[in-house]
């Protein structure tokens, strides 16, 4: 089925990867209608911290906070929780902490008036399955994929980030009510950049994708409004 323009604006997640405050807000305000979400990863955060968060906030975007905590259970916890008090929507933790870490992770977030959506990073879009040999870790990336999605969901996360080419598999092994967010998306022509495992924007959402991140093809775009619209376009076509 077909999405309308309004779905697919709520399922494009712009990634605000930049160290410049103003850039941020910028793209923010400028996106603002033509995206559903912001996210907000570790270069903006590390420049400018909780308040970028709610000046983002402030502009009418809900927050996607990617940091992708991994660190013992007991310090996961807390920052988690710290992250939820910000009134993120979602906030990301590595699937490979654990069990332990993961469901601190989900226990800290729900101390929040209104808990995040805590989802578990997978296996990164940067890594295909020789980079994964040459780390020791077997199974490849959709082996690896797989079995960490399934874990997190076991630990009560709301859903996993990981790359398009996984999305119908874990669809079918997880069942409609889990979130599937996918960064690695591409549209038809543009360069993969440092991302290997990646799709457009289509075959994404007939993957069973719920929220498309895209980044570069948009924030670097010489009109981002004209790229996302593109984007969002495609996604409903």
């Amino acid at each position: 089925m077909a999405l309308t323009r309004e779905e697919a604006v709520r399922r494009l997640a712009v990634a605000l990867d930049a160290s410049e405050r103003e850039e941020v807000l910028r793209l923010a305000g400028a996106l603002r209608g033509r995206v559903g979400v912001a996210k907000v990863g570790l270069e903006a955060f590390t420049a400018h911290g909780p308040a970028l968060v709610a000046e983002v906030r402030e502009l009418g975007l809900p927050v996607f906070l990617d940091l992708k905590l991994h660190d013992i259970p007991n310090t996961v916890e807390r920052a988690a929780s710290n992250a939820a008090r910000l009134g993120v929507a979602m906030l990301t933790v590595h699937a490979s902490g654990g069990e332990a870490m993961l469901r601190a992770a989900v226990a800290g977030a729900a101390k929040a008036q209104r808990p995040p959506a805590v989802l578990a990073v997978t296996v990164l879009t940067s890594l295909d399955d020789g980079a994964l040999a040459e780390l020791g870790i077997p199974g490849g990336a959709s082996g690896r994929v797989a079995a960490w999605a399934a874990l997190a969901q076991r630990c009560g996360c709301a859903g996993v980030v990981c790359s398009p080419q996984e999305a119908a598999g874990l669809r079918s092994a997880l069942g409609p009510g889990f979130l599937l967010v996918t960064p690695g998306v591409r549209p038809s022509g543009e360069n993969r950049g440092d991302q290997r495992r990646v799709a457009t924007p289509r075959e994404a959402i007939a993957a069973g994708a719920d929220l498309l991140v895209v980044g570069r093809p948009i924030t670097a775009a010489a009109d981002p409004v004209a790229a996302a619209e593109a984007i969002v376009a495609e996604m409903a076509s």
